[in-house]
């Protein structure tokens, strides 16, 4: 059963990364992309600016995503360290906090000093139960750095050669092209997010898209003001 829900929120947390490595990646490519495709209109210099960005970002999205996931995790193996002092220097004190804690949960009687005997006879148990259900901190809102930048990193790659597909296959109308592959990778994003998590999975897409649609808008008034000068 632990296994389970570790995998589940293994799988939730790799979501998570997925999502964000992608779309961050896809999104700023875009923006850049049609800036430089609509003042240039030379495919050479889109493309080296495009792979010089793609890189670029998932390097620094990577970096980003390791440092911030080996922060919180290294926060919550300190509070682990602190709370495992407090229980040790006032077991008494810690222990009322237990029995607190099941009592707020409807627990009472021979049943909750059950389950207060059970928890405290485990250190490892306790330390858990009281960093958790006491001050709300859990090891399940952090992963591997590792896994996390790589992950990351990955998926920014991806996401970031998507607006460059019409440009490295030299497709005809290649700005409207890119607009609309992208806002359609992005919009299935959304829906499959929704879908695997919670939530209406048009609005999830439409939600991911117009992120999309602001920086193409972006990129092409940039792309022309440029392109005049």
């Amino acid at each position: 059963m632990k296994k389970e829900v570790k995998h589940e929120h293994s799988s939730k947390y790799n979501l998570r990364d997925i999502i964000l490595g992608g779309q961050d990646g896809l999104v700023n490519v875009l923006g850049i992309v049609l800036a430089v495709a609509t003042a240039t209109k030379d495919i050479r210099i889109v493309l080296i600016t495009g792979l010089a960005a793609t890189f670029a970002e998932s390097l620094s999205m990577a970096a980003v995503a390791y440092t911030s996931t080996k922060a919180t995790r290294d926060y919550y193996l300190s509070v682990i360290q602190e709370e495992e002092k407090d229980i040790k220097l006032t077991p008494k004190k810690h222990k009322r906090k237990v029995k607190e804690i099941y009592s707020r949960k409807g627990f009472k009687g021979i049943l909750l000093n059950n389950i207060v005997r059970h928890v405290i006879s485990d250190k490892k148990l306790w330390v858990n139960t009281m960093v958790s259900e006491d001050l709300g901190v859990s090891q399940e809102q952090y992963t591997s750095p590792l896994k996390s930048a790589i992950v990351v990193g990955l998926a920014a790659v991806i996401g970031s050669l998507v607006p460059l597909v019409p440009f490295i296959f030299s497709f005809d109308y290649r700005i409207t092209f890119a607009l609309v592959l992208s806002i359609l990778v992005l919009f299935i994003t959304g829906a499959v997010k929704a879908k695997l998590t919670i939530g209406n999975w048009i609005r999830s897409g439409l939600e991911i898209s117009v992120i999309g649609i602001l920086a193409a808008l972006i990129g092409y008034v940039i792309g022309l003001a440029l392109g005049t000068i």
